[in-house]
C-alpha cells in the first residue's frame, strides 16, 4: 500500500515550520527558570535511559489534552505564563510533530531539533527515573 504522506515528509513538513532548539543551547539553558523541558517518550524510554533532570514527562498520546484548559484532563504545567516550552522525544520526530500540532492549537512551543540521543552524546546531564 503506498501511502498519500510519508511519517518522513510529515516530520519534514513539522520542521520547515516549527523552532528547532539545539542540543547544546538547551544544554546551557538547563538552569534557566522559564524553560519548561517536556519529555513525550515513552515511560519505558525514559526508564531505560533516564531523562533531562527537571524535566516534565507528558506521554505523546495525551499532548492536546494536557495542554488544552478546557479539556478533562488539562495539567497546570502547561498553564504557566511567560514559558518556552521546549518537547523532546529520542530523535526528534515525534517531537516534530507534537510541536506543530500545538502550534496549530495557539499553543507556542519548540522541540528539541535532535532528541535525547543528541543530549547523550553531548554529554548533558541525565538522571536515572522510574517513571
Amino acid at each position: 500500500m503506498k501511502l498519500k504522506t510519508s511519517a518522513a515528509q510529515m516530520v519534514e513538513a513539522a520542521r520547515a515550520r516549527i523552532e528547532e532548539i539545539e542540543t547544546q543551547d538547551l544544554i546551557n539553558s538547563l538552569d534557566d527558570a522559564n524553560t519548561v523541558i517536556v519529555d513525550i517518550r515513552d515511560v519505558r524510554e525514559r526508564q531505560r535511559t533516564g531523562s533531562i533532570p527537571g524535566s516534565v514527562h507528558a506521554p505523546r498520546g495525551m499532548i492536546e489534552f494536557w495542554v488544552d484548559p478546557d479539556s478533562p484532563y488539562h495539567k497546570d504545567v502547561f498553564a504557566q505564563e511567560g514559558k518556552k516550552y521546549v518537547f523532546h522525544c529520542a530523535s526528534g520526530w515525534r517531537s516534530a510533530l507534537t510541536v506543530a500540532t500545538l502550534q496549530d492549537m495557539g499553543f507556542e512551543a519548540a522541540h528539541l531539533k535532535d532528541g535525547f540521543s543528541s543530549w547523550e552524546k553531548l554529554g548533558g546531564p541525565i538522571e536515572k527515573t522510574d517513571k
